[in-house]
């Protein structure tokens, strides 16, 4: 039976058996014991499924990945030790030393210095274009050695909404996969692969855990994307030495790309996380499309005092009309958008320190989307590594405030904000 999302958020992935725990139980083991060693040398050769080693596979970790699996509607994933581990992998998957990838300007800082800086000095080259690119616009980003394009649906800090269709396009059109970062809106809001998307990653610290507790990532295989159309990708669809000369296309049809992520990159590089970690990760999920609806009716509610309050230069929340990329989240993500909410506060730098430093209830932290309050000045810490020009291409500006609104009474936050407002002028 296909469940709704909020079905999918109990049952999938996990289904106990006559007698056996109804909540997901925690194998916190590195290691699982066979009877003869035949047994475990089919495991190492990819020619059995089961378990021999944590950092590969776990029972708690593998079933909390069917379920976002499930949510995002694709055919596997992986679980990573964190959301800059899924960016990575899912990059490194299918490029190497000598490959070109696109990417969208606008994504998280962490991720822009991942790509900028530190897999450029693997060998790997990355042109940076707006989320708003024409089609024209990113045809003249391709290159011959392109092997993907990266973009988040909706970008931290600068919330500008992807138009994923025009991006699939463009790279379908030249044989390579679509990646997107799915972390803002989740799969309650958006379903990328439903726009052409090939695979989604996600930060799992933010609204999937939802409570600030752990720090996760993962990666979700579509299952689309035929990676033996062109010569283009080597490390799936010829032999891989270090498996005794597997290719994953054959082997394993639609589930190559993840089999190849968790088998080779994942057995080499590690992060995994711990099966405790999935456990909390799994209690989150649970309440994701509860948790997910109330934040985005509180950031509505909070976007709109803002820009009525005369306080603010600027307001960007895609879900308010009249904010900027309201028509695209219309066709995108027309459920809702996230719980945040980014503004321009008059009186500059000055004024967004007074704001922070007044705020009550909401907390100044270097996180985001959980069940608490909010809020950071991205010029000055998550952002803080990269230039003014780079800054500037993210959508990133001095007087810049993100406002993670919680799913405490929006009242309260409603009054919090507007007594910082004032401060903030004074």
């Amino acid at each position: 039976m296909d469940y709704k999302i909020n079905t999918k958020c109990i049952l999938s992935g996990y289904s106990p058996k006559n007698g056996e725990p109804r909540q997901l139980p925690i194998y916190q083991s590195t290691t699982y014991k066979y009877d003869s060693s035949v047994e475990m040398g089919k495991l190492f050769d990819l020619e059995a499924s089961g378990y021999f080693y944590t950092r590969l596979q776990n029972p708690t970790n593998d079933a909390v990945a069917a379920k976002i699996a499930a949510l995002e509607g694709g055919v596997g994933a992986m679980l990573t030790s964190s959301g800059q581990a899924a960016s990575f992998y899912s990059v490194f998957n299918v490029a190497q030393a000598g490959d070109h990838v696109i990417s969208s300007a606008k994504i998280y800082g962490g991720t822009f210095n991942l790509f900028n800086v530190t897999m450029r000095k693997l060998g790997i080259d990355f042109t940076f274009v707006s989320p708003q690119a024409t089609r024209e616009e990113l045809e003249a980003a391709f290159k011959p050695n392109t092997k993907a394009v990266f973009a988040e649906s909706l970008s931290n800090p600068a919330l500008e909404v992807l138009d994923i269709e025009t991006f699939a396009d463009a790279a379908h059109a030249h044989g390579v996969p679509l990646i997107i970062d799915n972390t803002f809106p989740t799969p309650v809001n958006c379903r990328p692969f439903e726009f052409g998307a090939d695979i989604v990653i996600h930060s799992t610290t933010k609204y999937m855990d939802g409570h600030a507790t752990s720090v996760g990532g993962v990666i979700v295989d579509s299952g689309n994307f035929d990676w033996t159309q062109n010569d283009k990708f080597p490390g799936l669809t010829t032999p891989d030495d270090s498996y005794h000369g597997i290719t994953y296309t054959e082997r394993f049809g639609k589930l190559a790309y993840i089999t190849k992520a968790t088998a080779q990159l994942m057995r080499d590089l590690g992060s995994i996380p711990s099966p405790f970690n999935a456990f909390l990760l799994n209690i989150g999920l649970e309440t994701l499309p509860l948790r997910v609806e109330r934040h985005c009716y509180n950031a509505s509610k909070v976007a709109k005092y803002i820009k009525d309050s005369g306080y603010a230069v600027e307001v960007t929340y895609p879900g308010m009309e009249g904010s900027k990329g309201y028509e695209l989240a219309q066709k995108y993500m027309p459920n809702g958008t996230s719980g945040v909410i980014s503004f321009r506060i008059k009186g500059g730098r000055d004024a967004a320190t007074k704001f922070m430093d007044s705020l009550q209830i909401a907390e100044i932290a270097t996180h985001v989307a959980d069940a608490r309050t909010c809020c950071l000045h991205p010029a000055s810490t998550t952002h803080r590594q990269l230039t003014s020009e780079e800054l500037i291409a993210c959508g990133i500006s001095d007087d810049l405030i993100r406002l993670s609104v919680g799913i405490e009474h929006v009242d309260d936050i409603i009054a919090d904000v507007a007594q910082a407002l004032e401060a903030s002028q004074k």
